[in-house]
């Protein structure tokens, strides 16, 4: 049964009490080290901490200095040691060489090692086997649920991809679980589960595990969400690889968005310095353009300005009494606005300087001629050329090895394809070789399911005339109306359905068939409203991309979608887990 249209969305939850018990943590656990400390930061943890705690806040508590966690000796004179770190081996050595280096040194001080989101069994191995397990105390900051958005929670986890991806390693599962068991311990319980892939339904099954264990919390309690996605990134790789083009995907892109925040250079804030600004709804400008396909920003931008410079204008003819009524309630908005429309329009020229730079237009053809099928082999020359201007040396053996692994490189078997001197050779052997060339590209087609996935679900839409970006008709417009994201659409299609039945080929061509659930058991206690509010949560990573395209199915069909992902990710960030060679 499909859900009816409403125009009116649900509320959305409200997550700054996330915030609140993150940060209430965080203080009882610095409190159990009294008096004055310094605190030892692991470099990916500063800006999440920053977002919970500031530094007066962690002044109020007796932190004396902020170090960060680095390959160098710590230069700190304090008594007591804490640090705020990742479970991570190095993070260890580091401690275990600290602690040693002062007990050599005949001095005594008090260590505590404050693991987030959770401490795993190895790190308290290596601290034995320093030496120095009985000199630290150890405790949980069980911060897993940071609001970058009203609409969006982040794990802050970017290693959660090629931790279970590439590695195998199933640790942050537990991480997953408890965060989900924390949201319906809050909110209420789930309505109806939906998953597909390994990890989701491993997350699933170890998040249902605690809702048993401690039924008592959520029992009685109304339900506010009503659908959740639990989806792995491997199910659709495509989507994240693709050049993103609606705005906040393009600032991704090209500044890179930490944390729910970026730092806009010198050529965007036109002055001699850097500024770090903070994208979400909170910034009026940004709101209303985060979605939007980037070819019709700038017309908005500019329209905004001259809408702001009528309101200042209005100053001219006023009274006294007008003008100290404008300048208590209206002026600091405008001032405001008019900062935030400046960055907006740097950004936007900035972009466009590096994508011209970068011949974007002809990466998105060829990336779109790809998705279609078409011009493949003008497409192949173009990744050919590109291939060309770059060198591969050993060092990245083990990056395609990754690729290779992850199934986003297909090596060929023998005849598939032909080098040039192969190529000449066999020409004069046998003409038929010849044929072979043109034909390995479409031999790597037919192992890949895409394009029958494409069309079961016609992510590729057939469009008479232009595609009209500006009243976009389908979240095919997130990527110039060539592509629907495979994730939103296969969301799209469960919430049409109520569950995965006539969508059994796809779940097949994806290689899910026992990976695919649902789960509907109280439907009955839930309300209208939240059965219009879901969750979706990405295991790997989410792009903009697809939260736009959400957003936009929500906004045509009555939902409200929250998102809540491992990290957010983008082709680069994915390329670079794939990859053997840090920069």
């Amino acid at each position: 049964m499909a859900l009816p249209h409403r125009p009116d969305a649900p509320e959305l939850p409200d997550f700054s009490m996330l915030k609140r018990l993150a940060r209430d943590q965080l203080i009882y656990l610095l409190e159990q080290l009294p008096g004055k400390k310094d605190l030892f930061i692991e470099a990916d943890l500063m800006s999440p901490l920053d977002r919970i705690a500031n530094v007066s806040i962690l002044k109020q508590h007796e932190v004396d200095k902020l170090y960060k966690v680095e390959n160098k000796p710590a230069l700190s004179s304090s008594e007591q040691l804490c640090f705020l770190v990742r479970p991570r081996i190095k993070n260890m050595r580091y401690i275990a060489n600290l602690v040693n280096a002062d007990k050599s040194a005949g001095r005594t001080r008090k260590y505590k090692v404050i693991f987030s989101p959770q401490k795993f069994y190895a790190c308290e191995m290596v601290l034995e086997e320093e030496g120095v397990y009985g000199d630290v105390s150890c405790d949980e900051w069980a911060f897993s649920l940071l609001p970058l958005d009203v609409d969006l929670l982040s794990m802050e986890l970017p290693e959660f991809f090629r931790d279970y991806f590439l590695e195998g390693d199933q640790r942050w599962i537990n991480t997953v679980a408890q965060a989900l068991h924390l949201l319906s311990t809050l909110y209420g319980p789930f309505v109806n589960c939906y998953g597909l892939g390994r990890c989701a339904k491993m997350s699933y099954e170890l998040w249902r595990r605690l809702e048993e264990e401690e039924d008592g919390e959520t029992k009685g309690r109304r339900p506010e969400i009503g659908h959740v996605f639990f989806l792995d990134r491997d199910m659709d790789f495509v989507t994240a690889l693709c050049s993103q083009v609606v705005y906040e995907g393009l600032v991704d892109d090209t500044f890179r968005i930490k944390c729910g925040s970026v730092d806009f250079g010198p050529e965007v804030t036109c002055s001699d310095k850097s500024l770090k600004v903070l994208l979400n709804a909170e910034d009026k400008v940004f709101s209303e353009i985060r979605n939007e396909h980037f070819s019709n920003v700038f017309g908005f931008l500019s329209q905004k300005a001259r809408n702001l410079q009528a309101q200042y204008d209005r100053r001219r003819g006023m009274d006294i009494k007008q003008m100290r009524n404008f300048v208590s309630q209206e002026l600091k908005g405008l001032k405001q606005e008019h900062r935030l429309l400046s960055l907006h329009i740097g950004a936007c020229e900035s972009i466009m300087k590096k994508k011209t730079k970068q011949d974007f237009q002809e990466l998105i053809k060829t990336e779109h001629a790809l998705l279609e099928g078409f011009n493949i082999r003008e497409s192949t020359s173009y990744i050919e050329e590109h291939i060309d201007r770059q060198s591969y040396g050993p060092e990245h053996l083990l990056t395609f090895s990754n690729l290779r692994r992850a199934g986003l490189l297909t090596e060929q078997a023998p005849g598939d394809a032909l080098t040039a001197v192969e190529s000449k050779v066999s020409k004069l052997v046998m003409d038929k070789a010849a044929g072979k060339i043109t034909d390995a590209f479409s031999s790597l087609a037919k192992r890949s399911n895409f394009r029958a996935i494409s069309k079961k679900l016609n992510l590729i839409p057939r469009v008479d005339g232009e595609y009209d970006l500006k009243v976009p008709r389908d979240m095919a417009y997130v990527f110039s109306g060539a592509y629907v994201p495979l994730s939103c659409r296969i969301i799209e299609q469960v919430l049409e359905r109520r569950s995965w039945q006539g969508l059994d080929e796809v779940v097949r061509l994806l290689s899910c068939s026992e990976l695919a659930f649902t789960d509907t058991t109280r439907e009955d206690k839930a309300s209208s409203e939240s059965l219009r509010l879901i969750l979706v949560v990405f295991l790997g990573g989410c792009t903009y991309s697809e939260i736009s395209a959400l957003r936009f199915l929500g906004r045509e069909k009555g939902y409200r979608f929250i998102f809540l992902t491992t990290a957010v990710t983008n082709s680069a960030r994915l390329m670079e887990a794939m990859s053997e060679v840090k920069a």
